[in-house]
């Protein structure tokens, strides 16, 4: 019988790593009041993400992750200004963690 290669664990770590840059940046802003160490954690696991993300599916899914993810930071403000700011934090990593995880795992299921 044929070995089936499980895609989404193959997925996950790259998805984990950018939710805990976002959540985790959000995070030591707020609690240290320092939002420069915030923006390091989101700007390292942002990074992190980015080389996952580009030695499990290539340049081209990397580059549109990296865009979500930034668009994600970005796109929380105006969004917790609605819903409050964990609720915004949490709704962009979940749309980041997901788009991740289905981005690698279509790539890696292709190979």
């Amino acid at each position: 019988m044929a070995k089936v290669p499980n895609v989404l664990s193959a997925a996950a770590p790259a998805a984990l790593t950018a939710a805990s840059g976002l959540v985790g940046g959000y995070g030591v802003a707020r609690w240290s009041g320092r939002r420069e160490l915030g923006g390091a954690v989101l700007a390292v696991a942002g990074a992190g993400a980015a080389a996952q993300w580009h030695h499990r599916s290539g340049p081209a899914t990397a580059a549109a992750l990296t865009g979500l993810y930034v668009a994600a930071f970005g796109g929380s403000h105006p969004l917790a200004k609605k819903i409050g700011a964990w609720p915004s934090v949490f709704a962009v990593t979940g749309v980041v963690a997901a788009a991740s995880t289905v981005a690698t795992a279509l790539i890696t299921r292709k190979h």
